[in-house]
């Protein structure tokens, strides 16, 4: 499930993380984030369990999209063990993100 976390909340739930995660940084304003959100919906669903999927408004959390370096929005980053692995602030549609998130998590599902 999706769950929405603050700059409070992520040294816990991305960083102290057992399984891998993938943020989405997102703003209300952001049409392609409303775009993509069941895309990354569907991903989480199938990856049953393997990767958790979290939520960052980036507008209410500064702290972390100043640390993240953000520069586009979305921008979706993978941690596992708490290290930044991935980084995906640039595709072009729901379709070139699905299959790039897809060949990213059969390259981290057959490494696990």
């Amino acid at each position: 499930m999706v769950s929405d976390i603050s700059d409070q909340t992520f040294i816990d739930e991305v960083l102290l993380s057992p399984v891998p995660v993938l943020v989405n940084f997102w703003a209300p304003w952001c049409g392609l984030c409303r775009l993509i959100s069941p895309v990354l919906s569907s991903l989480e669903a199938d990856m049953g369990g393997l990767m958790k999927l979290v939520d960052v408004n980036a507008d209410e959390n500064l702290k972390l999209a100043n640390t993240y370096r953000l520069t586009t929005l979305p921008t979706l980053l993978l941690f596992d063990d708490g290290k930044l692995l991935y980084r995906i602030d640039s595709f072009h549609g729901r379709d070139d993100l699905r299959a790039t998130l897809n060949r990213l998590m059969q390259q981290f599902t057959y490494s696990a």
